[in-house]
């Protein structure tokens, strides 16, 4: 158990080896570049995260991926009618936006998933819980009669994760919102006419 300072120092070194990694990328950053970032000496770094490297990433993936479902709160837990649904579209267009190339959605998957398998379980996991927190929704919508109910919730909430995702991978790119606004707004565009009737 680690006492009230011990936990924010750990923390800062992990917020310093995602920073490090959004600008550098996995393969360029050091121990070293972190501990400068984190103002920790090796053994301190070793204290935290005892298998070095590795560890280290994981715990980056694991908070990047609590990023990306808490960046979308209240609005991905809320999607219980056409405007829910619209506040979450813009929500998600705006942070990413924001965020750029610093999106942390693109530095779990580009970055630390090709590194680390225990990072790409994290990742599935994330992607796993984004999706089903978005069936829901489409299910709320189905039990509402505002989308047919012969619609798969499962594989269109699989659908709509995997457009956002080729959006956030074209807005790293380019610096710029429109196929991940394009992306989303077809995909609300689908739900919307699969009405009952």
């Amino acid at each position: 158990m680690l006492t009230k300072k011990g936990a924010a120092t750990r923390s800062r070194i992990i917020d310093a080896a995602a920073a490090e990694i959004r600008e550098r990328g996995v393969g360029t950053t050091t121990l070293e570049d972190i501990g400068r970032r984190s103002g920790t000496g090796k053994s301190q770094l070793f204290h935290y995260f005892p298998d070095g490297k590795e560890q280290l990433l994981l715990a980056v993936a694991q908070r990047e991926a609590d990023r990306v479902l808490d960046d979308q709160q209240p609005h991905l837990g809320e999607l219980t009618s056409w405007a829910a649904w619209r506040r979450w579209r813009d929500a998600v267009v705006e942070r990413y936006r924001r965020q750029g190339v610093h999106c942390p959605l693109g530095v779990l998957i580009t970055e630390i998933g090709q590194h680390s398998q225990a990072a790409q379980a994290v990742t599935a996991q994330l992607l796993g819980q984004w999706q089903r927190q978005v069936q829901a929704g489409i299910e709320h919508m189905q039990e509402g009669g505002q989308v047919s109910r012969h619609l798969d919730a499962a594989r269109t909430a699989g659908a709509l994760i995997a457009a956002i995702q080729g959006g956030v991978t074209i807005l790293m790119s380019t610096d710029s919102s429109e196929h991940l606004e394009s992306a989303l707004d077809l995909c609300l565009d689908y739900l919307r006419t699969a009405r009952p009737g």
